[in-house]
């Protein structure tokens, strides 16, 4: 699989020294890294099962899966309320800072709070993420991508990112939000701004802006006039008997931006290259449609997206490794995925893989609460992309663009119909 991905071009590169070894001085933006981090979790498994790098602040990335497993189910040792980036925010004093102040001051939870914070905030999202409530979301989405996939069936070709995969996270979320839909590129470029340009600290500065700017004045109008959405469930919810803070309505109505758009666009995108790049498997889903459910699992553990990250509070060891307080430890879901000790044959698809306990979604408490919402866009999509274009191949290997760091998918895939 990695001997296929040799052409990609990686987006949203920061300039930055070569690497001279994986394991001492790894660089997750470097164009190695997001054209095939496959070869080189592969070798670190091998050689340093928890590497180590002084750059962007200094962080260990761990490559087997039981270590990535027992990291995240240790939140005493290694807690999330510290911070969950990748690098280092916006430095103190900057722009940043004065909006992210009084508006984030509890930070995204559930995500980035330990308990008992992450406690209670988890159980207000979770009635919003149930399969009950999904289903109903599932209408609007089957909807939406069927016409989508139509529209580019019309012309013969398209971009199954741009114009497909990127198109359906954002304005599910904005549904549920209540954001209206010709906001979804502007909430797409601050993600964006976020999580792909996060080591671009004016880009990053702007996408937290544009977000909570965004997000509070719609509190502010939910407030004055309440509406069937979130932000409305959450500003009329209680804890303890007492109405939730502003802050921790923001940040949660911030995470499920930031959280849930980049992550499931990554998703779908990296299914459709493969299936615009595997016409075996791309058949044999359309000829068994049975295979659906263990093929989306499949695709969640292959191409799992997201590199989340714990922030030590103070100095401790794991394995033998001095960790120093203040580093990161890069929750490396998708290295874990790939573990050969755990699935048989690791690095390929198999679409009818039974034994499949991947931590696409995280693992222990902070598990992705959001699960059920993007197994079914992901599904959705699949499903309406191969009833309109069953037959369908990359039109240009050189134009397919990956971008990476704390999220991981491709970019752009230009593609056509195969007549």
């Amino acid at each position: 699989m990695t001997s296929e991905m040799t052409n990609e071009i990686p987006s949203g590169l920061p300039v930055t020294a070569p690497v001279a070894d994986w394991a001492t001085d790894y660089d997750i933006f470097d164009p190695q890294y997001l054209a095939d981090p496959f070869t080189i979790w592969d070798d670190l498994r091998e050689r340093c099962p928890v590497a180590h790098t002084d750059r962007w602040g200094g962080s260990w990335l761990p490559t087997r899966y039981e270590d990535v497993s027992a990291i995240a189910h240790d939140i005493e040792r290694f807690p999330s309320g510290n911070g969950i980036s990748v690098v280092p925010l916006i430095p103190p004093g900057g722009n940043g800072e004065a909006v992210q102040g009084p508006l984030l001051s509890s930070g995204l939870p559930p995500i980035s709070a330990d308990p008992p914070l992450h406690t209670w905030t988890r159980r207000l999202v979770l009635p919003t993420m149930s399969p009950a409530r999904v289903a109903e979301y599932e209408v609007f989405t089957r909807e939406l991508c069927r016409r989508l996939a139509a529209e580019i069936h019309e012309r013969g070709e398209g971009d199954a990112a741009v114009e497909y995969a990127q198109q359906i996270p954002v304005r599910v979320i904005g549904h549920i939000l209540g954001v209206p839909e010709d906001m979804s590129a502007t909430f797409t470029e601050w993600v964006r701004d976020v999580l792909e340009f996060a080591h671009d600290e004016e880009r990053r500065r702007g996408g937290i802006v544009g977000i909570l700017g965004y997000l509070q004045v719609a509190i502010a109008e939910r407030q004055a006039e309440p509406k069937d959405d979130f932000i409305t469930e959450l500003l009329q919810s209680e804890h303890d008997g007492e109405p939730i803070g502003l802050p921790v309505v923001m940040g949660m109505c911030a995470l499920l931006l930031i959280a849930g758009i980049d992550t499931t666009w990554s998703s779908i995108g990296s299914t459709m290259w493969h299936l615009a790049t595997h016409p075996d498997d791309r058949r044999r889903l359309v000829n068994e449609p049975t295979l659906m459910p263990t093929a989306i699992e499949e695709f969640l553990r292959a191409y799992a997206p997201v590199t989340m990250a714990r922030r030590l509070t103070e100095d401790t060891e794991y394995n033998g490794c001095p960790m120093k307080a203040g580093e990161r430890i890069l929750m490396n879901f998708p290295g874990a995925n790939r573990d050969p000790e755990v699935f048989v044959d690791a690095d390929k698809v198999i679409l009818d893989r039974q034994h499949n306990r991947h931590l696409a979604f995280g693992a222990g408490i902070h598990r992705c609460a959001g699960s059920n919402l993007a197994r079914m866009e992901l599904r959705v999509a699949v499903e309406e992309w191969l009833a309109v274009m069953p037959e369908f191949e990359v039109s240009d290997h050189a134009g397919v663009t990956w971008a990476g760091g704390q999220v991981r998918g491709p970019r752009t895939i230009p593609v056509r119909a195969i007549a």
